[in-house]
């Protein structure tokens, strides 16, 4: 492939360093009205983050080469690059946006997009990039003011219906049970399903009212936008700063009970009472939770091994609270060896474990064969990276792509398959891991219709 790099002109400036005003904090009230909703690009976490909108260069890639291609684009445009920029931290100055299918094999191969206008905060700081090509950028947009900025918390659309997609969910139990076979055959240890379902809405799907619902409640994920793409992530495939390398592992889910538990956001639960009720007890107890956890820690700590000098992986992992659901979750932290960027890293550990399953090659062909749909973009690697090759990359879950005509949105939902998985019980997951974008679409009652 030949790279064809645009020349870009990127200026960051801060906005009033030590102004926290509500107002100015709010990244989401930064959104103009009436912009195009698949331009959106955002990356949130507990108020911190990045949000963008507009496209000063973008580069799509599909097939397996991808990653490559996108990140010998990155690195042409920033060797082009002319970039002022007075805050220097990561993500500021010139950053990439990127969301990248599941599937090599995909229609919907992703890449990366450069926007017009980013507005970032970290640390109490926060900052404004505006980005053009070939020009000098426009101004920076104003401040929002004071009371303004969306705050609007309601439905993004009225009368939201969801309806079952590839797979009705009635028929979900013999999918499983299909695998179980696959595995007990041999062919695989452990294979990622999925599976979609379609929200339709009256009105035009509004990307804002779809983040700030998902970022209002689910503040401890990764609330994301590229392209359509809208979500709220538990999981970051692996986060690149400054030569630290560190990547969060999610496999082993059940239900959360509201009654008993702390609102909190991570926590090692007390397993010396045998009289609490909790379902984290069922979570740390169970072989079968455990060993699918175990498959995945394996998989990052294989693919990051070979680019670290050191790699803490944890001998056991703690249970991660979310609105709806527990998880186990390992975090593992290393230094970076070789130079690569956060892309570069992504696409090493693309699919882990979490999301296809093992030996990958196998658990890929059985996804194939029984899910009867295309993943597009669900399950791929969905993050930034900057000038300096430091960035986050999510695995795009809990999440909904927006269709082209914008009254639809498909909805994706996975778990992980091992020999001792209940076909029913699978199900019942993925009931659960719809909830979030079912919340932000406004949508009560069961998953499908």
């Amino acid at each position: 492939m030949t790279v064809t790099a645009p020349r870009l002109l990127a200026r960051t400036v801060e906005v009033e360093p030590g102004d926290d005003r509500p107002d100015r904090a709010d990244l989401l009230g930064w959104l103009p009205q009436g912009v195009d909703p698949r331009s959106v690009l955002c990356w949130l976490r507990e108020g911190e983050g990045l949000l963008g909108w507009g496209r000063a260069a973008v580069c799509p890639a599909r097939g397996p080469a991808r990653f490559a291609e996108a990140e010998r684009w990155w690195q042409a445009v920033v060797a082009r690059a002319d970039v002022r920029d007075e805050v220097r931290l990561p993500g500021t100055g010139l950053v990439g946006f990127g969301s990248f299918a599941f599937a090599a094999d995909s229609r919907d191969g992703g890449g990366l997009v450069v926007p017009e206008v980013l507005v970032g905060r970290r640390g109490g700081r926060t900052w404004v990039t505006t980005v053009a090509e070939g020009r000098e950028p426009a101004a920076p947009p104003p401040a929002p003011a004071p009371g303004g900025g969306g705050t609007e918390d309601g439905p993004p659309g009225t009368a939201v219906s969801v309806a079952d997609g590839a797979v009705a969910a009635s028929g979900w139990p013999r999918v499983v049970a299909a695998a179980i076979r696959r595995i007990e055959a041999g062919e695989v240890g452990k294979v990622v399903l999925a599976r979609d379902v379609l929200a339709t809405s009256r009105t035009p799907l509004r990307v804002d009212r779809l983040l700030r619902r998902l970022a209002g409640r689910y503040r401890a994920t990764w609330t994301f936008a590229v392209d359509g793409l809208v979500g709220a992530t538990p999981e970051m495939l692996v986060r690149l700063q400054h030569g630290q390398v560190r990547s969060r592992v999610l496999a082993g889910t059940v239900r959360r009970d509201h009654d008993p538990a702390p609102s909190v956001t991570e926590t090692h639960p007390d397993l010396e009472n045998p009289h609490r009720q909790d379902p984290r007890l069922h979570l740390v107890s169970s072989d079968k939770d455990l060993g699918e956890h175990a498959y995945a820690v394996r998989s990052v700590a294989e693919a990051l091994q070979p680019h670290c000098t050191t790699l803490d992986v944890p001998a056991e992992p703690f249970v991660l609270e979310l609105p709806d659901v527990y998880h186990l979750a390992s975090d593992l932290t290393g230094e970076l060896r070789d130079g690569a960027t956060s892309l570069v890293l992504a696409a090493a550990l693309h699919p882990s474990a979490a999301v296809c399953g093992t030996p990958s090659e196998a658990a890929g062909r059985v996804i194939t064969e029984l899910e009867g749909m295309d993943r597009g973009r669900y399950a791929g690697p969905v993050g930034w990276v900057d000038a300096a090759g430091d960035g986050d990359w999510g695995i795009a879950l809990r999440c909904g792509q927006l269709l082209a005509d914008r009254h639809r949105m498909r909805l994706f939902a996975g778990g992980g398959i091992v020999a001792a998985s209940d076909p029913d019980a699978e199900l019942t997951e993925t009931t659960m891991k719809l909830a979030a974008m079912r919340h932000a679409l406004g949508v009560a009652g069961p998953a499908a219709s």
